[in-house]
């Protein structure tokens, strides 16, 4: 399964018509936890309490129908995630409620969207325009709609598609990753580390502390956090592009990529690296070179 990321530019009046979703699906997710928590597990029954919630509480018509029986999946979801941490060793806490600006997704699991003419018709929304800078390929299974901390609305399609292998190179290269150089490879090539959030880290400190002296709940404040999310939003697309274009290059040019195999959570506990580390994203780039390496008949050892 693919995901591909679109910009959408509603308007004010579909702004406030997403916003309310949002808070509708928020409140089925928290009141699906209540039920969870007092007992009820049967994925069936849940879902059959969703119309006499409907009922009660008539606003949420304003969603669509299919988001808001989607909200117990995601329960269920994080849920089987949570046992499969315990079930590993790790130590977790139980899923907690979400409050306020702590929801920022709902699904169109099967329906209710459609591409046409450069807008992304949602139902009980309508017509919002969408920046399609890439083509689709295959077949669309779903779409998440996404508000960002930045204010910014993303479509994200979930897409099904066939590999495509890609011409045999003959080619085979090993990867060590590092601090100083983001990784050296078999053939001497270094790629120098870009450290994004070292770069940005003075104007990000600054755009902290002009918002922790704005009063709480006033529009300054509000302003404040925008341009702290906004610069965080750049960093996160600059660390996305940068590894989205090194790992399709090692992908594209090579058939066996061997990969140094480190304890990466390990070492971002240590105090000296840890910082440059999680700067570095190595994980996301092996990630990254996997699924890309998989889709176009590759292997990563």
């Amino acid at each position: 399964m693919l995901a591909y990321r679109f910009r959408l530019y509603p308007s004010r009046e579909q702004e406030k018509t997403l916003l309310e979703m949002l808070e509708a699906c928020r409140f089925v997710y928290n009141k699906v936890l209540e039920w969870v928590n007092g007992g009820e597990s049967n994925l069936f029954e849940l879902k059959r309490r969703l119309p006499k919630l409907k009922e009660e509480d008539p606003w949420l018509r304003k969603a669509y129908s299919q988001s808001l029986q989607n909200e117990v999946l995601r329960v269920f979801k994080n849920l089987r995630v949570l046992s499969a941490l315990k079930r590993s060793g790790r130590k977790v806490g139980k899923l907690r409620y979400k409050g306020a600006g702590w929801f920022k997704s709902f699904v169109y699991p099967q329906s209710g969207f459609k591409l046409e003419k450069g807008k992304l018709v949602l139902s009980k929304v309508g017509e919002i325009p969408i920046r399609l800078h890439r083509e689709i390929r295959g077949r669309v299974k779903g779409v998440i709609i996404k508000r960002e901390r930045s204010g910014k609305w993303y479509a994200i399609f979930q897409v099904e598609d066939e590999p495509e292998p890609l011409p045999k190179t003959g080619r085979a290269i090993g990867i060590d990753v590092g601090v100083r150089h983001f990784l050296t490879d078999s053939e001497g090539r270094q790629v120098e580390n870009p450290r994004f959030y070292e770069r940005t880290l003075e104007r990000m400190r600054r755009r902290q502390r002009r918002l922790s002296r704005k009063k709480k709940g006033s529009k300054n404040r509000e302003k404040a956090r925008v341009r702290l999310a906004r610069a965080y939003e750049k960093l996160v697309n600059q660390r996305n592009d940068f590894l989205h274009k090194l790992s399709r290059f090692y992908v594209e040019n090579y058939d066996l990529i061997a990969v140094e195999r480190l304890n990466i959570s390990g070492m971002a506990r240590n105090r000296r690296l840890g910082g440059k580390i999680l700067d570095a994203s190595w994980g996301k780039f092996l990630r990254m070179l996997s699924y890309k390496a998989e889709r176009a008949g590759r292997r990563v050892v």
